[in-house]
């Protein structure tokens, strides 16, 4: 197998939480930056990488990087990368392209040129003038920040939050990868119990039964690298039979989402049924200060409401004081909030203990967590 150099995107602020579910896949050989983690591996790998990243965007195959101050130099470079050892004869390779702090500012420039410069290469390689294009999808995309020139090609496809299950969405609708690393970063283990108060269409809890079944998100859609040639079918074959064996489908959960949203929750169940976790997930519908529970020990974690249109805020506020009312009431539970307020303290009504920045979407967040104390080592979900 070929060693490839792989790079995992990432929203800002979770770039750890990919390198850690990339290490617990055996890669170790990583690089962290921001929005990105890159990781040696090979082609069984990339197969892996694509199934398995809960919180990463997608993965791409890095080709080549450099520094290109000129179109000349980027050009001679880019025609210089072996593109043939993977676009096909008849291969469709869309170029897109950004360009941060650079020299060579103009993204449709940059484009045409990147273009020109594979169908150039590919020319004399192949020995033909003209490309149908009909063929497999090979979307490359030139990045350049500060004159350094990245060229990669797209893996996945539609983006790794799409895991097949959820094709009705609510209004703005929580991305699953932002979800999973939600869960990831509050350390719920799948013996203690699990509430979203503000579920909206269910994304926390189904992402959180995915974790605690150890079942790989991607394991029930397709990737664009299935259709590449260059990739034996025996990799994806292998990589999928692997999370098969590893899926825990008959482990106990202790998994609950509640709303005040009738149609929201209608959609959830919709996604649970969707997903096959129709048994291990419970809604219902109940105001956030009613929420209670006959476990001693466990997690709040929710992305409620920011009140970002006018006339909300007071509504939000009310909403707040109801979650710090309820994690008063679950003294040993922890509370793990994402939301756009800069002190939650002061309607929650305790310090929190961790805060990190997050985005949903363009919207600047924190993930506030309130924690709780270590259940006893031997219960550790006491009812």
């Amino acid at each position: 197998m070929a060693k490839l150099e792989l790079i995992a995107t990432t929203a800002f602020g979770i770039e750890s939480i990919v390198k850690r579910e990339l290490h617990n896949l055996g890669y170790t050989e990583t690089q962290v930056e921001n929005g990105k983690v890159s990781f040696i591996t090979n082609e069984l790998g990339l197969c892996r990488s694509n199934l398995w990243l809960r919180s990463a965007e997608r993965v791409l195959l890095k080709m080549g990087e450099f520094k290109a101050t000129t179109f000349e130099e980027l050009f001679q470079q880019t025609k210089a990368l072996p593109w043939e050892e993977w676009i096909p004869i008849d291969g469709e390779f869309p170029v897109v392209g950004k360009s941060i702090k650079s020299k060579l500012f103009s993204v449709s420039d940059c484009q045409a040129i990147v273009k020109k410069a594979i169908v150039e290469r590919l020319k004399e390689v192949y020995g033909i003038q003209w490309f149908e294009e009909t063929g497999p999808k090979y979307k490359i995309e030139i990045a350049l920040l500060k004159d350094i020139a990245t060229l990669t090609i797209d893996t996945s496809g539609p983006g790794l939050h799409k895991r097949g299950y959820r094709k009705l969405a609510g209004e703005a609708p929580l991305k699953e990868t932002l979800a999973a690393a939600m869960i990831n970063l509050s350390y719920w283990k799948d013996e203690r119990a699990l509430i979203d108060p503000c579920c909206g269409t269910g994304t926390i809890p189904i992402e959180a039964a995915f974790i605690g079944l150890n079942r790989a998100p991607g394991l029930k859609r397709s990737f664009v690298a299935e259709t590449w040639p260059n990739i034996a079918k025996q990799y994806w074959k292998t990589a999928r039979e692997e999370a098969n064996d590893l899926y825990k489908r008959d482990q106990k959960l202790y998994i609950y989402g509640s709303d005040i949203d009738n149609k929201a929750l209608q959609l959830a169940r919709i996604h649970t049924d969707d997903a096959g976790l129709t048994d291990k997930i419970f809604f219902q519908r109940l105001p956030a200060s009613e929420v209670r529970s006959r476990f001693q020990y466990g997690h709040l974690i929710t992305n409620p409401p920011y009140g970002e249109r006018l006339g909300e805020q007071a509504e939000v506020k009310e909403l707040y004081k109801d979650l710090g009312q309820v994690l008063q009431q679950l003294e040993t539970w922890s509370l793990h909030l994402l939301t756009t307020d800069k002190r939650p303290e002061l309607l929650i009504g305790r310090r929190w203990d961790k805060s990190r920045k997050l985005y949903n979407g363009r919207l600047e967040c924190h993930y506030y967590q309130f924690f709780g104390p270590k259940p006893p080592r031997k219960n550790q979900n006491p009812l």
